[in-house]
């Protein structure tokens, strides 16, 4: 990857959107019949988060319960553990894409090197990034758009 690529170069402009008042069930046909695995979330033409399969995927799994100790009576939870269980939970019993989406995930502008992209995905752990300018989705990249360019480069 060279530092002269950039996100435009690569993207995929035509997204498959979902809106923050679709149902799960609609999400989930949606990602399965466009064989995709996460999609930008939007409002009014404006990205608002992210939906992925592991959001869908959460709501059929066993839930993390918090860890926890009990020493001479009193009962300790592991830091972290009732954070996550409780965000797991709330996506477990969500019925809507808005109930469920990240709303913290990571973007990028088209003009940004591919480089950043590829460092955000690895850092991140995230597998799609919604490329967003003027608060609009233009694109996305996910992990095989970058696989694919390494593989035409080399």
């Amino acid at each position: 990857m060279t530092e002269e690529t950039r996100v435009e170069d690569v993207m995929t402009s035509e997204v498959v959107t979902l809106r923050p008042d679709q149902s799960v069930a609609e999400a989930a046909d949606v990602l399965a019949g466009d064989a995709i695995g996460a999609a930008p979330v939007v409002d009014d033409g404006t990205y608002v988060g992210m939906l992925n399969d592991d959001d869908l995927i959460v709501s059929e799994a066993r839930l993390h319960l918090p860890t926890t100790f009990n020493i001479l009576g009193a009962q300790i939870v592991m830091p972290g553990s009732q954070h996550r269980f409780e965000e797991e939970l709330e996506k477990a019993v969500g019925a809507t894409v808005g109930d469920v989406m990240d709303t913290d995930h990571p973007t990028v502008t088209s003009g940004e090197p591919l480089m950043a992209v590829a460092t955000l995905m690895h850092d991140k752990g995230v597998t799609h990034v919604p490329v967003i300018d003027g608060g609009a989705v233009v694109g996305i990249v996910a992990r095989g758009d970058l696989i694919r360019h390494l593989s035409a480069t080399t």
